[in-house]
């Protein structure tokens, strides 16, 4: 009798055992539990400029001064008056391009077919824009009066991060078509040169949708994935008040500047990611 309950014991003991061999080779799905993930791919995008400039108007001593006063060096721009404008690009804008890339950390439900998951990133890279006018361009100045030029601008986004909401379908089991949307926040280093350099730090944040399909690779392991997709970003409107030193002052007779600046991007990337942990493998 102690002998054929040995043997039941080793049998359900071989059977368990092979029983998880066989749920290992399996492995997980696409995007299914704990994953970990890289990678690369180029990205474009376009930054459009608003600039308001409200003007300036005349000093209010200005009606008293002589013929002569008004000649002297500085007093005819201290004297005269500007109604303003405002620059706007209504049609394209400046064009962003480079490589960028990174890392993912998500989880993923598989429900039969469908899937849910939720998923953060972060990326880095060297896109960017830059602008060099052949001849300094003048802002402000000039003559008699030291003038403040500029004569390159560019742009560059250091990094890019946030989170995402993910929703999918199984084609088979080994491909995963998902859909995400979330938020994403970037960092743009902004420099110019001229009569003076300035740099200057700024962030841009909007809502980020994307797609992407994931197929296992199990001739490597059950558990690693590939995926190519997209990602679009709209960094909303962003004020920009200053450059360095150049403020947008609001004197009494200086009425400054109101700028803003607005865009877009779009990422493709192809990358790798690896499931290695389900939590309901704890019941």
């Amino acid at each position: 009798m102690k002998n054929k309950l040995r043997i039941i014991v080793a049998a359900l003991a071989l059977l368990g055992l092979v029983s998880g061999s066989a749920a290992y080779a399996d492995g997980f799905a696409p995007g299914e539990g704990l994953y970990v993930g890289a990678f690369a791919g180029g990205a474009m995008g376009i930054v459009k400029p608003k600039v308001v400039t409200q003007g300036a108007l005349a000093a209010p001593n200005c009606g008293n001064l002589s013929l002569g006063e008004l000649n002297v060096a500085g007093a005819t721009s201290y004297c005269s008056s500007n109604a303003g404008g405002t620059f706007e690009a209504t049609d394209g804008g400046l064009g962003l391009a480079g490589i960028e890339g990174g890392g993912m950390l998500g989880y993923g439900f598989k429900m039969g077919d469908g899937y849910i998951g939720l998923e953060g990133e972060m990326a880095a890279g060297d896109v960017e824009f830059k602008l060099t006018s052949a001849a300094p361009v003048t802002l402000m100045g000039g003559g008699a009066i030291t003038a403040t030029t500029i004569q390159t601008v560019e742009a560059k986004k250091e990094w890019t991060g946030g989170m995402f909401g993910r929703i999918g379908y199984y084609v088979n089991k080994d491909t995963l078509l998902t859909f995400k949307g979330g938020v994403l926040v970037s960092k743009f280093d902004v420099k110019t040169t001229g009569s003076t350099d300035y740099s200057e730090t700024f962030y841009g944040g909007g809502p980020s949708f994307g797609g992407a399909i994931e197929s296992r690779l199990a001739a490597v392991d059950p558990n690693l994935s590939i995926r190519i997709g997209a990602v679009y970003t709209d960094f909303l409107t962003a004020s920009v008040f200053r450059l360095g030193e150049l403020q947008n002052t609001n004197d009494e007779n200086i009425k400054g500047h109101d700028s803003e600046v607005t865009g877009s991007a779009l990422s493709a990337r192809v990358g790798l990611q690896y499931s290695f942990f389900d939590v309901n493998s704890l019941f």
